[in-house]
């Protein structure tokens, strides 16, 4: 018998194409985050689940859906599962690394383009009608080729950002928990500094890291204050990694130059004070965006649940404990 697999949300067509020829597939078709009662409903019965990093899966849930084999994150994040719950029941919990790598670090340094030439303020400018030509010296911004930027994880996603920035020829210095070997710092011409030294130093500051207890506003007040009064920050990571309180005093006091943001710490509300800062390029959580991108997430996570229903290890999962 094929197994049964609750999708908490529409993803791409191919996988869903995919799902229903594996599986017996039901899912939720409207195109909102479902409430715990109705995902609760809708996956009973159910052998996995396959939900969004929208989508809050706690105890409450997993208590409540016996007999659930897998659960299976659409997307690379998973701190909106309760992993220890899914652990202490045997459960495996499986995400969707590697596949959104390169289009989450071209949303980055379109970021980093975008806030540091003020293209956002540029074109509402031109869209209200309100351009009246050239001037010397309207909309001046930063020079890119050249700076520094500073890079605050070095996993794949910060690696493919470093490769994107020799292109224009910026000098790049990482931090992260594990440093790489010599030749590997040659190789991708990059300088290891500590975390305190690549926040007064970058001209450009982008965010690579998970986001965990550790990481949770990881750049808040007393980092703004220690950035150069020009400083970028660039966020593709997670929203809490920024106490976005502190960077809205930070932008709107000029303390910093500006900030590109994916993600945002309550999302998908925002801090009342960023909507009107006209030095902060806000985009609605576009990482991955790609219809190739979320295809290949999608198949991820498919593959990740069907293995998890044969008995099989998952892939993908990020609780290999159950395993022993």
């Amino acid at each position: 018998m094929k197994p049964k697999i609750f999708l908490t949300r529409e993803i791409p067509s191919t996988v869903i194409a995919f799902l229903r020829e594996h599986a017996d597939l039901a899912m939720n078709s409207d195109d909102r985050v479902l409430s715990t009662a109705e995902i609760v409903a809708g996956a009973q019965g159910c052998d996995a689940l396959l939900c969004n990093i929208t989508d809050p899966i706690g105890a409450e849930i997993i208590d409540a859906v016996p007999g659930l084999q897998v659960i299976a994150n659409f997307g690379v994040g998973f701190n909106n599962i309760d992993v220890a719950a899914a652990t202490a029941r045997k459960i495996p919990v499986t995400n969707t690394p590697g596949v959104l790598t390169e289009a989450t670090a071209d949303i980055a340094f379109a970021l980093l383009l975008a806030a540091a030439r003020r293209l956002g303020e540029g074109e509402r400018l031109v869209r209200t009608r309100r351009w009246t030509g050239w001037n010397p010296m309207q909309m001046l911004g930063h020079d890119v080729t050249g700076a520094t930027l500073g890079l605050i994880g070095f996993g794949r996603i910060g690696r493919a950002m470093a490769r994107r920035a020799k292109a224009f020829d910026l000098k790049i210095v990482y931090w992260n928990r594990t440093r790489l070997s010599p030749a590997e710092e040659a190789e991708m011409a990059v300088d290891y500094r500590p975390f305190d030294e690549v926040i007064a130093t970058a001209d450009f500051l982008s965010l690579h890291v998970a986001y965990n207890k550790e990481t949770h506003h990881l750049i808040g007040a007393p980092q703004f204050a220690a950035m150069k009064p020009t400083a970028i920050v660039i966020n593709t990571a997670r929203g809490p990694v920024i106490d976005e309180k502190a960077l809205v005093d930070a932008l709107t006091t000029k303390r910093i130059g500006g900030a590109g943001l994916d993600v945002f710490e309550r999302e998908p509300a925002l801090d009342p004070g960023l909507y009107d800062l006209e030095n902060a390029v806000l985009v609605p959580h576009l990482g991955s965006a790609t219809i190739g991108t979320r295809t290949k997430m999608g198949m991820m996570a498919a593959q990740n649940a069907l293995a998890a229903c044969r008995g099989e290890r998952p892939p993908n999962v990020v609780n290999p404990a159950i395993y022993g």
